[in-house]
């Protein structure tokens, strides 16, 4: 079966009165796998790897509310928080009547994850972690200048440092910074993304989102144990030049997940664009026979 024979189609469904939207390809009948976007993108950042997955595998990947070409409600009209966005994505997960799968993650998409994961730890067949944290050692001093003002107490001053991470400078500096050759970098990656975050009302609620990061801190023991207790199957894909989430962050997970499989790739919080054919390889040896 070859790469085409499942083409990739581009959905739009009602979840809890909101239009969510994800690409999908691949086999029905295969097993699924997930594919959780970061921040600031959607899963736009998977153009290039879901045609690589689609010969093995059921793949389906959603944008968040607020992100991609899901709805974007004003944050006066949604509640954004990490728990409302997992909520989102599992009703879509039902909605579409999956009961197994795989679960990628990067960035933000660790946190809905990791949600999904610890409340149906029997449907998560195993993990593909990439440049996502679910240990504070991992948070790298970029990211503690921005969140721990912000987490301290949201005032226009530390609100102002959280808006860097809106600026057009910031979302080119995600995907370049440590990449083996910049010209390899797709500038569709930062154009498309600051698109987005520039529409009216866009800020409000990615602050809303930046501030209720905290609670995935908080919740950092708990998956932990829940970590421990399943052993979920677990490939760490990690660009080791990230300065936002550090290689410790991918190491730390060894200590709860022992078995898990760790790949550097020299690369930043960013890595599909150069490595989409190596990490498409390292899933199929993980997850398929």
């Amino acid at each position: 079966m070859t790469q085409n024979a499942f083409p990739e189609t581009y959905h739009s469904v009602t979840v809890n009165g909101r239009q969510v939207f994800y690409r999908e390809a691949g086999d029905p009948a295969k097993p699924t796998i997930i594919l959780l976007h970061g921040f600031p993108t959607s899963s736009f950042m998977f153009r290039g790897l879901i045609p690589q997955l689609a010969d093995r595998f059921h793949v389906i990947a959603p944008d968040y509310i607020g992100f991609g070409q899901s709805d974007a409600p004003s944050a006066t009209e949604f509640a954004y928080t990490f728990d409302n966005l997992t909520a989102h994505v599992t009703a879509l997960i039902d909605q579409l009547g999956l009961k197994s799968y795989v679960l990628y993650m990067q960035d933000f998409g660790g946190p809905v994850g990791f949600r999904i994961f610890a409340q149906r730890p029997d449907a998560v067949k195993g993990f593909v972690i990439q440049n996502t944290n679910a240990y504070i050692e991992g948070v790298g001093e970029p990211a503690k200048q921005v969140f721990l003002p912000l987490w301290e107490k949201r005032t226009p001053e530390s609100e102002a440092g959280a808006r860097t991470l809106l600026a057009a400078a910031t979302t080119k500096f995600q995907y370049t910074v440590g990449a083996k050759n910049e010209a390899a970098i797709s500038p569709d990656n930062w154009t498309h993304d600051q698109a987005l975050l520039d529409r009216p009302g866009t800020d409000a609620y990615v602050l809303d989102l930046l501030d209720d990061y905290k609670t995935n801190v908080a919740a950092y023991d708990s998956w932990h144990a829940a970590f421990r207790k399943y052993q979920p199957k677990t490939l760490i894909v990690w660009g080791k030049n990230d300065p936002f989430f550090t290689p410790a962050g991918a190491e730390a997970f060894k200590r709860d997940i022992p078995q898990a499989r760790l790949v550097w790739l020299d690369s930043g919080h960013f890595v599909l664009d150069e490595n989409a054919a190596t990490v498409a390889a390292e899933i199929k040896a993980s997850f398929t026979n």
